[in-house]
């Protein structure tokens, strides 16, 4: 598959190293994504797989989030090939409270463990923190899902409560812990020096 003519087609919306974040397209929907959440191993540390998921589905999906202000969803996609690995959003953007929920789909099986969701994370959070103007980030997952748990840490997110036996996967009751970073812990862990963090 050619990947390269896709990628030369899209504008940037943030970049890293390997990585272009750009805004979803009703084209992804005919890539692998809808497959994404069709398969069973990708899905197993998060809340979805409960139901086939469609092409029609990812199209409205990519249609609702597209005009929504409290919600920036974008598409992981390898720099050098346009190749789209995953979904990355800050959710429900609250503007009073100055809050945003992390969340992150790495559908690329072939890329798991190679660093690219802590990439992607590191930038979307960077946008969020120094560009919306977040005061926290903050994200949900299951006890089980230890790589979540590993990369919440990584972008300097502190445990912060668990929900016991508030979802259900696979036939198990699972807690879902809580995880939360503000915008001082984030600036320091990542020594990003700022004018003024202050209102």
């Amino acid at each position: 598959m050619n990947y390269g003519a896709k990628e030369n087609m899209v504008t940037p919306f943030l970049s890293s190293e390997r990585l272009i974040l750009r805004a979803l397209e009703e084209s992804d929907a005919d890539g692998d994504y809808p497959g994404w959440l069709n398969d069973e191993e990708v899905n197993r540390g998060n809340a979805h797989h409960r139901d086939p998921y469609t092409r029609e589905l990812a199209l409205e999906y990519i249609r609702r989030v597209r005009d929504s202000q409290r919600e920036l969803v974008l598409a992981m996609t390898l720099k050098d090939s346009g190749r789209h690995i995953g979904n990355i959003a800050l959710q429900k953007i609250d503007p009073v409270y100055r809050s945003a929920e992390f969340a992150i789909l790495l559908g690329a099986k072939d890329l798991w463990g190679k660093g690219y969701a802590k990439e992607a994370g590191r930038i979307l959070c960077d946008h969020g923190f120094l560009t919306l103007n977040l005061r926290r980030i903050h994200c949900g997952t299951f006890a089980s899902n230890v790589a979540m748990q590993k990369l919440a840490e990584y972008l300097g997110m502190a445990l912060e409560g668990r929900r016991r036996q508030a979802a259900f996967k696979d036939g198990l009751w699972l807690d879902i812990v809580e995880y939360g970073v503000l915008l001082d812990e984030y600036l320091d862990k990542f020594k990003i020096s700022v004018e003024s963090t202050e209102d």
